[in-house]
């Protein structure tokens, strides 16, 4: 996510099944094509806000492959992070254990957690179409979250 004065442009990463196996010992260079667009996204963006489901109590494991290479590279390190989770209305936890799996991981690596855009935002799939969230109010809820990112950044 980038600002340009009052404006936020934001890009949505799309290259996470690209990525390989993460590996300490393949993390020099010259690195994947993936890694290094990955790790370019970061180091470009002013801020990024994560969007992740919670699988089986944790992080999806692809998306752990994603942040076992974002460590190594040292893009995420100060930046403005924060995330919404999008657990089912059924999820026990309320994504709670993907939360506490990305404070760690991500204060590992340094990032700054903007705590007030962080959000649990139960969306049921009936609210989704086409891969959007339709309803109203959870879409204001996501705007919130945003919006405090961005002031977060600017911080």
């Amino acid at each position: 996510m980038t600002t340009a004065g009052r404006f936020a442009e934001s890009k949505i990463y799309t290259g996470l099944a690209d990525l390989p196996h993460f590996n300490p010992d393949e993390d020099v260079e010259p690195l994947h094509p993936a890694v290094a667009a990955l790790r370019a996204e970061i180091a470009g963006a002013d801020a990024v806000l994560i969007c992740t489901p919670e699988y089986a109590g944790g992080l999806p494991g692809s998306f752990k492959n994603l942040l076992d290479w974002t460590v190594g590279g040292g893009e995420v390190y100060g930046k403005p992070v924060a995330w919404i989770n999008a657990a089912s209305v059924a999820a026990p936890t309320g994504a709670a254990d993907a939360h506490d799996s990305l404070r760690k991981v991500l204060t590992y690596a340094g990032a700054r957690i903007v705590d007030e855009a962080c959000a649990r935002i139960p969306v049921p799939r009936h609210a989704v179409a086409e891969g959007e969230v339709t309803d109203p109010d959870l879409r204001g809820r996501i705007a919130v979250a945003v919006r405090r990112l961005l002031e977060g950044a600017k911080a």
